[in-house]
């Protein structure tokens, strides 16, 4: 598993968390501010960004997995407290990851994150969980990652930007994290993963001690407003950024305003 490791270790570190299609490019910008003055730990989840891609046979490709290996991160580099900051599917990782060791969570950024369970999922999420079709569609026609570049910003890409976004999943191989993940969504009742993701829902209401923000993108058509009034009900704590002119890849539509929310929030530990 890939990971930068950047900026001062006497301090607690920062832990950044991506979703799906994304990897550790995504905070690039958060992580060349922050690594001035805060060590910042910026993993690739397997099958994603510089990590390795392992077949279906050596790796599970589920919220199980995905969390145990930021648990085994952590515990290998010996870090006990630390910050977060998560995105997307990053938000049911990093806190399914600790849910029993929450103390450890020192300051939660979220960012168009859900770390508990929704029926809400769109429909052209669906079609790419369809058996077979959604396999050739997602894996053979990058019908996700790609769509992403266009779908999941409210401002348009630069050409730079789409092309580190997009850079590591140029193959059917090496877009197999990135169905899976679409995949291990609990959308049906029998789910694997849904138990798993309710018991993490379940020690949500401890976080209410904790200093959390979040920095919202209010036209992302996934984890949309609703999403955020969720967290606001079981965080009363939150304190809320809500971007209007921006979407699902918020640090790509307005990196500037939320920079000038996280930065002192993180640094001020």
């Amino acid at each position: 598993m890939h990971y930068l490791d950047e900026g001062p270790h006497e301090t607690p570190p920062i832990l950044f968390l991506h979703g799906n299609p994304t990897w550790s490019f995504m905070y690039r910008n958060l992580i060349s501010a922050l690594s001035k003055t805060n060590r910042c730990l910026a993993p690739d989840h397997m099958g994603c960004g510089l990590s390795d891609k392992p077949s279906l046979n050596e790796f599970a490709y589920d919220l199980k997995s995905h969390s145990q290996n930021i648990f085994d991160l952590l515990e290998e580099l010996s870090i006990d407290q630390f910050c977060l900051v998560v995105h997307d599917w990053g938000g049911a990782i990093g806190l399914t990851a600790f849910r029993d060791q929450l103390s450890r969570l020192k300051k939660i950024v979220l960012l168009n994150t859900a770390s508990f369970h929704s029926a809400d999922v769109p429909k052209r999420i669906l079609f790419c969980r369809l058996p077979l079709i959604g396999s050739l569609f997602v894996r053979g026609l990058n019908g996700f990652a790609w769509p992403a570049t266009f779908m999941a910003t409210a401002k348009g890409l630069p050409k730079e930007a789409k092309a580190g976004l997009l850079a590591p999943y140029n193959s059917w191989r090496n877009r197999i994290a990135v169905w899976r993940f679409v995949k291990d969504i609990p959308y049906e009742s029998n789910h694997p993963t849904r138990t798993l993701l309710k018991e993490t829902e379940s020690q949500l209401a401890e976080l209410k001690t904790k200093e959390i923000i979040s920095c919202w993108g209010m036209k992302d058509f996934c984890f949309h407003p609703g999403f955020l009034e969720k967290w606001k009900k079981i965080l009363p704590n939150l304190k809320s950024y809500e971007f209007e002119d921006s979407g699902h890849y918020i640090l790509e539509d307005n990196y500037s305003d939320c920079a000038e929310k996280i930065k002192p929030f993180l640094i001020s530990q």
